[in-house]
């Protein structure tokens, strides 16, 4: 949250517009005239005091700053100097934060990066990162892409996209994170032999997944009905398992020097 923002007041930007021209950014990827779409839901139900309290207090000190375009129009990269040079992991999409906080507790050894748009979800981790008291972690409360732009290449060892939207209309499918657009982008920013995970209770999911993350220049290492040993059942499986729908995970490695 910009410092400016009175107490308990929110703003996020997630539609991207025509950035300056000729600007290609520090890793030569910034398109002068690319427009991007965001296609999902950033607010919900009506957040508790409690969440909008959260919000107010914590969200600024989590959030890395130079991210949004609107701070960091020549896309430089992002200061990650917080983590004290620690391996780091990505979360994308991370819901109501459950799995993410799990991982922190488990992994403090690790700095993780959490990016979610959704207000909802985002408030719902802040009271998780309060009630877990962890300290490994921080935010972008956006889109992914706006991250992947300011990242340096390679320095992420482990991603996770765990039950993302599924968009099952298939005029929709495009909007999908395992599309040519998101792959590519989480390709350079993760390091060779880096590993990412997939959790999804959508039959057709893993069929596009099983398509497209390969030609991204990842390697298939497992899939199947058994989860990670260190694995933390989040609520959106909870309620695929109730309606009937079975888990599926798939882990693949990042390839050497293959786009």
């Amino acid at each position: 949250m910009p410092a400016h923002l009175p107490p308990g007041r929110l703003t996020l930007r997630v539609v991207l517009t025509r950035g300056p021209e000729g600007n290609l950014g520090a890793f030569g990827m910034y398109d002068p005239v690319e427009r991007r779409n965001f296609y999902g839901r950033v607010h919900g139900k009506t957040l508790r005091a409690s969440q909008k309290g959260y919000l107010a207090e914590d969200l600024a000190g989590l959030s890395l700053a130079g991210v949004e375009r609107e701070e960091n129009p020549a896309r430089l990269a992002v200061d990650l100097s917080r983590f004290g040079g620690a391996p780091l992991w990505l979360e994308i999409g991370f819901g109501g934060g459950e799995h993410l906080v799990h991982m922190a507790q488990t992994y403090p050894q690790v700095g993780l990066i959490g990016c979610e748009p959704f207000v909802n979800g985002i408030a719902m981790l802040l009271g998780k990162i309060r009630t877990a008291g962890v300290t490994n972690l921080a935010l972008h409360p956006g889109d992914v892409r706006d991250l992947f732009d300011v990242l340096p290449e390679g320095v992420i060892q482990k991603a996770f996209l765990n039950y993302p939207d599924p968009w099952p209309k298939a005029r929709h499918h495009r909007r999908r994170f395992v599309t040519p657009g998101y792959l590519g982008a989480l390709a350079r920013v993760m390091a060779p032999g880096a590993e990412f995970r997939v959790a999804t209770d959508i039959a057709d999911y893993v069929r596009q997944t099983l398509e497209e993350v390969p030609q991204a220049g990842f390697e298939l290492v497992d899939q199947g009905a058994t989860p990670w040993d260190d694995w933390f059942s989040t609520r959106y499986e909870q309620k695929a398992l109730r309606e009937g729908r079975p888990p599926h995970y798939l882990t693949w490695r990042r390839l050497s020097g293959q786009v």
